[in-house]
């Protein structure tokens, strides 16, 4: 083999080890940035109601609640919200085509008010987990 063709070679591996190790920075940020489209924790609560679902989880204490609708694709008004007792609700509002939230309050061993909408259609529950 020739100079050249070791000077190739090894400019080919410097730029594979390159490239992986730039993928390697960059996986987690990509799982950190997709992290707030849905909720952590398990799911310990469902209310179905006539234009959407409200999905509730719990962990580590907190509380986390998303809405999705019935039909996606088109937008329409949608709201999430979550309330931990004797703290102000987190809420998410707005025009959306998949979801509203998700939104995570800290609840501790408090109870919580949930409440969704999607439309005309909506769900507020009372206090819950506690």
């Amino acid at each position: 083999m020739d100079r050249g063709a070791i000077r190739r070679r090894l400019t080919v591996g410097l730029a594979v080890l390159t490239a992986s190790g730039l993928l390697a920075v960059a996986a987690p940020t990509a799982a950190q940035a997709a992290a707030p489209t849905r909720c952590e924790g398990r799911k310990v609560k469902t209310y179905p109601f006539s234009t959407g679902t409200l999905y509730v989880y719990k962990k580590r204490g907190h509380v986390c609640a998303i809405v999705l609708p019935e039909r996606p694709g088109r937008q329409q008004t949608m709201k999430v919200s979550v309330q931990a007792f004797r703290a102000n609700p987190v809420i998410d509002e707005g025009q959306y085509t998949r979801r509203a939230g998700p939104v995570t309050v800290h609840a501790g061993q408090r109870c919580v008010w949930v409440k969704g909408r999607v439309g005309s259609g909506s769900v507020s529950k009372g206090w819950i987990l506690c």
